[in-house]
């Protein structure tokens, strides 16, 4: 019956949480890994979960947390203001909407993103999670989930104006009220 449950807990969430591991590894190798570890984590500790209802939520934050886990034996890099100097400062950039913006332009350009912010805007925009789900993952604030997505969109609207020619700009969505 666990078996059962566990197979069905993977078919229902592995593809999603592969690609949220992918946009913030940049690796399908590293994507696969980390994935993997996570369901490895809740084979290992998913009993001691309450309610079942919050599973997705579980596999998502446990695979955040183990990202920044292995990033931060890598790479000390904890915090917003722990950026490089370059990525703390939004570049001025025009607002115009890009007309026909192909979507793989657009993944392309979140892979240039740092994790801090593509972690947000992917939850957010690909995986369609509320700011409350997206701080209980990310372990953040509410605020702090809202300040990410605002950079965040700003930064890739930078690193959409370098790969679009004549540096015309996508307008994101507004963010809804949650």
């Amino acid at each position: 019956m666990a078996d059962e449950v566990f197979t069905q807990l993977v078919d229902a969430h592995y593809a999603s949480l592969f690609r949220f591991a992918v946009s913030l590894t940049r690796s399908d190798a590293d994507a696969s890994d980390l994935t993997q570890q996570t369901f490895y984590i809740w084979a290992t500790k998913g009993h001691t979960i309450r309610e079942v209802t919050k599973a997705k939520t579980w596999l998502f934050t446990t695979l955040y947390r183990e990202f920044i886990r292995a990033r931060r034996r890598g790479q000390r890099m904890s915090s917003i203001e722990d950026l490089p100097p370059g990525e703390q400062d939004i570049p001025e950039v025009e607002n115009d909407e890009i007309a026909k913006l192909d979507n793989a332009i657009v993944l392309e350009a979140m892979q240039d993103i740092d994790p801090v912010f593509r972690a947000a805007l992917t939850l957010f925009y690909l995986k369609d999670l509320t700011y409350h789900e997206i701080a209980e993952i990310l372990d953040v604030p509410i605020g702090t989930v809202m300040s990410r997505l605002n950079r965040g969109k700003a930064h890739l609207r930078a690193a959409l104006a370098r790969r679009v020619q004549g540096g015309k700009l996508i307008e994101f969505p507004k963010l809804k009220a949650q």
